[in-house]
């Protein structure tokens, strides 16, 4: 069985690729910087490959696709992801355009191309990972909010068309609340609940999505605001969200 993971040199993507491996799994790992991807490489225990690329560039994101072309990926893990801090009207636009590109262009891009092949075998997995965030409003991280509902919503619609066709293809959306990664680093903000380890989301992720389950939503408390969420009027959501987040601000 071989993985391609998408934003695998931290974080989520890189407890992934050590899960998977652990597995049995061959990979084929992609991220900005080619240093710890190598290092990473050499530390796993199955064959792995890796292509160094920033999908922010529509360019790279068909490059990773063709360097994987032939080499019958089974499983796709778009995990590639961050976020960008601030009023709408003051966040740098070029800076969130980038984002949008990695978040939603790059995730569209690859799950749409390896959704074709497996479609030629009638198998394969996609593990997309979103957040909670993908069912709410974002104040304050609203580019990112929004970008993740995209994920979400991208996923669900997959998903109910596979199970039309009585597809073995099987896609999950992870869902998760705040974990323990570079992403507040890079949004520029603080936690303000006691993150998830990186390793818990990613094993709980794979759990599911080998068991071909649709949404993952690791921590009972994570769970349990989803869930709440849907009861909430937007506009007094958006207020709570706004307050969480401004909580959060450095």
């Amino acid at each position: 069985m071989k993985a391609l993971i998408t934003g695998a040199t931290s974080g989520i993507g890189m407890s992934m690729a050590r899960n998977l491996s652990k597995r049995g799994w061959e990979l084929i790992l992609t991220g900005r910087n080619r240093d710890v991807l190598e290092k990473l490489q050499a530390e796993l225990d199955t064959k792995t490959e890796i292509i160094a690329a920033d999908l922010s560039d529509k360019k790279e994101v068909f490059r990773v696709y063709e360097f994987c072309k032939g080499k019958n990926v089974d499983m796709l893990v778009n995990n590639a992801g961050y976020g960008i801090f601030g009023r709408f009207e003051e966040t740098c636009l070029e800076s969130e355009l980038n984002m949008i590109n990695v978040n939603i262009t790059a995730v569209h891009i690859l799950t749409k191309l390896f959704l074709r092949d497996f479609r030629k075998r009638d198998k394969g997995r996609i593990l997309n990972v979103a957040s909670s965030a993908g069912f709410m409003t974002g104040p304050l991280l609203s580019s990112y909010y929004a970008s993740k509902n995209y994920v979400v919503r991208l996923s669900l619609a997959i998903a109910e068309e596979l199970r039309r066709e009585h597809s073995d293809i099987t896609i999950t959306v992870l869902c998760p609340g705040p974990v323990d990664t570079n992403f507040n680093k890079r949004a520029g903000v603080s936690f303000s609940l006691k993150p998830l380890t990186a390793d818990y989301a990613a094993d709980y992720a794979i759990e599911k999505a080998l068991a071909g389950k649709l949404i993952a939503i690791p921590g009972l408390t994570v769970r349990a605001g989803v869930f709440a969420s849907r009861f909430v009027p937007h506009k007094v959501l958006s207020a709570i969200t706004y307050n969480i987040q401004k909580s959060k601000e450095k």
